[in-house]
């Protein structure tokens, strides 16, 4: 080939080079939107676990294959209509607050397995670009690179296609993301994470304020592991005005005790007082009344 040979090919070769770098490039840009959205489609974990559950999904999402994405996608985040998953149950203990924040997108039947068609092609399509694009296209010819290109233009539309589509369906689920933010800064949120209190007014008492009031009163005033109910109400009082008996529904401190079924309740004479004492329940009797 001559020097005038070589330059008439140069050019076009060059537009075949810009035009699989584009498409490459959309490729990218897919998988790693792809990859945010599995992550954050469902996180859940205790109050203690989920700040770092978000991370802990990007990392697990972080080395997939587009094909292992595509999966998740299509069996977590994009679901038939009618075919929506069910609430899930967590194997938590009583004394913590499991929160699951799930986004999905339910289609119609058919649209949906019509998507899963395009997207195993847009995978193929995908490792094509990466590994054989060079063996089905003969570069070495002018003709063959105008070929090349107007291969690369249609795939480029069809990576832009669904690229396009999976920013409509983060944009859904960010929307959701907002307003998640918002629910957690109103005061129901606020009571049922501090407080233990539901929005129907239901308590969660392993991990209710005035349970956990209590439980600081009984570290600082348990003598032989007792503390007598009247000094800790008072201490509670003292510490954390806002935690009342009846801001749980309940008349009297007895009554806290009670309800909540945290705590042992006797009435003796102890170091020459007599009243009402508590004291913590050991974790095995603890498991049996939650039984």
């Amino acid at each position: 080939m001559d020097d005038s040979d070589q330059t008439e090919i140069a050019i076009p070769q060059r537009e075949v080079q810009r035009l699989l770098g584009r498409c490459l490039i959309r490729v990218q840009q897919y998988e790693k939107l792809l990859k945010v959205m599995v992550a954050w489609q469902e996180l859940s974990g205790t109050l203690q676990t989920l700040p770092g559950a978000s991370d802990a999904r990007l990392a697990e999402t972080s080395d997939k294959t587009l094909g292992a994405l595509v999966g998740r996608l299509m069996g977590t985040c994009i679901v038939p209509a009618g075919n929506e998953p069910p609430d899930y149950i967590p194997d938590q203990p009583e004394a913590s607050i499991h929160v699951q924040l799930r986004t999905h997108f339910a289609i119609q039947p058919d649209a949906y397995e019509a998507l899963k068609v395009e997207l195993r092609e847009l995978v193929t399509l995908r490792n094509t670009l990466v590994h054989h694009f060079i063996e089905q296209h003969d570069i070495g010819t002018v003709e063959g690179c105008l070929h090349a290109q107007e291969s690369l233009r249609s795939a480029y539309n069809k990576i832009d296609r669904h690229f396009n589509q999976l920013m409509t369906f983060a944009r859904h689920m960010d929307e959701a993301k907002q307003e998640m933010a918002r629910l957690v800064q109103t005061p129901e949120f606020r009571e049922m994470v501090v407080n233990g209190i539901e929005p129907n007014g239901q308590v969660h008492w392993p991990i209710a304020g005035i349970v956990t009031a209590l439980r600081k009163a009984y570290r600082e005033l348990a003598v032989d592991g007792w503390v007598n109910l009247d000094a800790a109400a008072r201490w509670v009082s003292e510490h954390q005005p806002e935690q009342t008996p009846q801001k749980y529904g309940c008349s009297r401190w007895r009554h806290v005790i009670h309800e909540s079924k945290q705590f042992e309740l006797r009435r003796f004479t102890h170091n020459g007082v007599f009243g009402a004492w508590f004291r913590e329940y050991p974790e095995e009797s603890t498991k049996a009344i939650g039984a």
